[in-house]
């Protein structure tokens, strides 16, 4: 049909184009459309339902918000309920007397009216405190920018760190598709370290100044290190020691630590510890004159999961004062993030106390979610390993899985045929004949020649046996139908 558009895909900005997010990619447009075939005619498939396990959206999946958190941002939404005598009833005494103090830092006491920039200075006061509380070192409610998420944080560090395609970002290989995606729409280079699979996904320093000197040796200035811990996709917990060298290597090399620390709640075995990279940097005796460090958090994930809410914020430290102005410049164009999401921010890094009313429900609403978690982990785990060509590292931290699948000759031939990755070949079948939502490993990036996926552990426990039957049998079927 001829067309007299002006916008046509040679016409759009080719940054977008370039641009690719796998988590919400092919395979889960192809899931949405079974699901409103199923929708429509639940005889359709041969599954009756779709298992998302392509996302770390963990209420969607059946996740339950924590109720201290809920009720005072209820009580902050509705402030006129707070002088109701009903009220005393329904919510607990210190919820009622947070979303007080919260109202009282709010000018105009409303949520629906725009805050400062960089977010509403009290809450800002809280987290530096709950930061201070965490890492034994002090924190400035100046070097807190709260943003919808952590993913606009890290869209205003790569606009402002990139000027050109001869900027490079050091990024994991694999890593979350947000930094190849905020790389490739800011117009930078990628510049990857791969981490080391037979090391339970290993960072190693000599593979960083290996990439770096190549990097150089194209004309390409490398600005920053991206580093993702807990990882994302792969799970693992860095050691201190290994943090410690990455410090090092930053401050040296010069360039900015971005440091994604969204996962730090997610540990699950007892021989890792989760610290920030900026504890691990002021422990060395590097101040605000010795490295450039931004951490990044977010309500998204540990045991809250309010990813809907989109909360979150960054730490931004040893920047110049000029550079803090172009920051918050940045910021200022998008007006503010949102006011639940500022709350909820606040509500991370200062939970209920021991001796508080809603303690010993936190607690034990928390705790039940993080030990459910470590089960999941480890029965997916040990079914992974179980699968004829599949081998999976533990599951350390965070909500994913990601198995590496030595897939047969003539299935990769056969992917090759119809122009898909071998394992995208594999997630399409696998959705096709389950139900089961699963990320190709080459949307992360991962080392030519291997295949993986990215699993998420967030299915609830009384399905995660069903996920498990399901998908052994498919492997079963499909290693037989293209075994060499």
């Amino acid at each position: 049909m001829a067309s007299n558009h002006s916008v046509t895909l040679d016409t759009i900005n080719p940054k977008i184009l370039e641009c690719e997010y796998a988590v919400r990619g092919e395979i889960v447009t192809l899931a949405q459309k079974l699901q409103q075939e199923l929708t429509e005619n639940p005889d359709s498939h041969p599954f009756d339902e779709i298992l998302y396990c392509n996302i770390g959206n963990p209420q969607s999946l059946g996740q339950q918000p924590i109720t201290f958190f809920r009720e005072v941002l209820a009580l902050c939404d509705h402030p006129a309920i707070l002088d109701k005598t009903e009220t005393q009833g329904l919510f607990s005494a210190d919820s009622i007397e947070r979303a007080f103090q919260i109202l009282d830092q709010i000018p105009g006491r409303a949520t629906g009216a725009y805050s400062h920039s960089q977010g509403i200075k009290g809450l800002r006061d809280t987290i530096a405190a709950g930061i201070e509380a965490r890492d034994g070192f002090p924190a400035d409610p100046n070097d807190i920018f709260l943003t919808d998420g952590a993913s606009p944080a890290v869209h205003m560090m790569m606009q402002l760190l990139i000027r050109s395609k001869n900027d490079g970002i050091f990024c994991p290989i694999p890593q979350y598709p947000l930094y190849s995606a905020s790389i490739a729409l800011h117009g930078g280079t990628l510049v990857p370290y791969y981490l080391d699979e037979a090391t339970g996904w290993g960072l190693e320093i000599s593979e960083l100044m290996n990439q770096l000197q190549q990097a150089k040796s194209k004309g390409i200035t490398v600005r920053a290190l991206v580093v993702i811990n807990p990882g994302n996709p792969t799970g693992q917990v860095l050691a201190e020691n290994n943090q410690r060298q990455i410090v090092e290597f930053c401050k040296n090399e010069g360039l900015v630590l971005l440091a994604d620390e969204v996962y730090q709640e997610n540990i699950y075995v007892p021989d890792k510890k989760f610290h920030s990279f900026k504890k691990v940097a002021r422990s060395m005796g590097y101040g605000e004159r010795d490295i450039s460090l931004v951490s990044f958090q977010s309500v998204s994930k540990g045991y809250y999961g309010e990813c809907g809410k989109r909360g979150g914020y960054m730490e931004v430290t040893g920047f110049s004062p000029e550079i803090r102005e172009q920051i918050y410049k940045v910021a200022s164009v998008n007006l503010c993030s949102n006011i639940s999401g500022q709350i909820l921010a606040s509500l991370v890094m200062n939970p209920p106390k021991v001796g508080d009313e809603s303690y010993e429900s936190y607690f034990a609403e928390k705790d039940a979610i993080l030990s459910s978690l470590v089960k999941r982990a480890q029965q997916l785990e040990e079914a992974l390993n179980s699968l004829e060509g599949v081998s999976c590292n533990r599951a350390e931290g965070a909500m994913y899985l990601f198995p590496r699948i030595r897939l047969p000759n003539k299935a990769i031939e056969a992917a090759q045929s119809v122009n898909t990755v071998p394992d995208a070949f594999y997630a399409r079948r696998l959705l096709n004949a389950t139900g089961i939502v699963v990320v190709p490993g080459s949307g992360f990036g991962q080392v030519p020649g291997t295949w993986h996926f990215r699993c998420t552990i967030l299915p609830q426990e009384d399905r995660i046996p069903a996920i498990i039957s399901r998908l052994s049998e498919y492997h079963k079927g499909f290693m037989n139908e293209f075994r060499d």
